[in-house]
């Protein structure tokens, strides 16, 4: 399931309270609070570089951006699936995964297709996480590229 384009009243940084890092340092943020963050940091990046440039140089500045506001994230990183009871390590490839609670995949495309829509729901379905977010950064403006993918998300 896919939500469409994040509209501007649901970025509101004000509906996300501070949080105080936890014991190794991190926020404890529920996925929800995490994707307002990953929102507002995409939009914060696309309004100083705009559209054109690689997706490795907007997922190398994301994934900076989010560490530096205390979330772990983890970039190119592999996950394995399991099917028939055999396990495969060279399942899926995630661009980035914050707090080990939401999938973002970044894309640079001239239109988000449907099965960019299903790649990371199955991303999602897979490694049993329940947030993702698909990001097009080659929107005029990043509100028209982020698309919220839940995989039995409440609320």
């Amino acid at each position: 399931m896919w939500d469409p384009p994040i509209t501007t009243s649901a970025l509101s940084a004000s509906s996300v309270p501070p949080r105080e890092p936890t014991s190794h340092g991190h926020l404890d943020m529920n996925e929800n609070e995490i994707g307002s963050t990953i929102v507002t940091a995409a939009i914060q990046i696309h309004r100083k570089l705009g559209p054109g440039l690689l997706e490795s140089v907007y997922e190398a500045i994301l994934a900076r951006r989010l560490h530096r506001n205390g979330l772990k994230v983890k970039r190119q990183l592999y996950l394995p699936i399991e099917f028939d009871g055999l396990r495969f390590e060279e399942g899926f490839r995630a661009d980035l995964i914050v707090e080990d609670k939401v999938i973002i995949e970044l894309k640079c495309v001239e239109a988000v297709t449907n099965a960019h829509r299903k790649q990371l729901l199955t991303y999602l379905r897979l490694s049993n996480i329940r947030l993702g977010y698909l990001l097009n950064f080659n929107e005029s403006l990043m509100k028209r590229g982020v698309y919220r993918i839940v995989n039995g998300l409440k609320g």
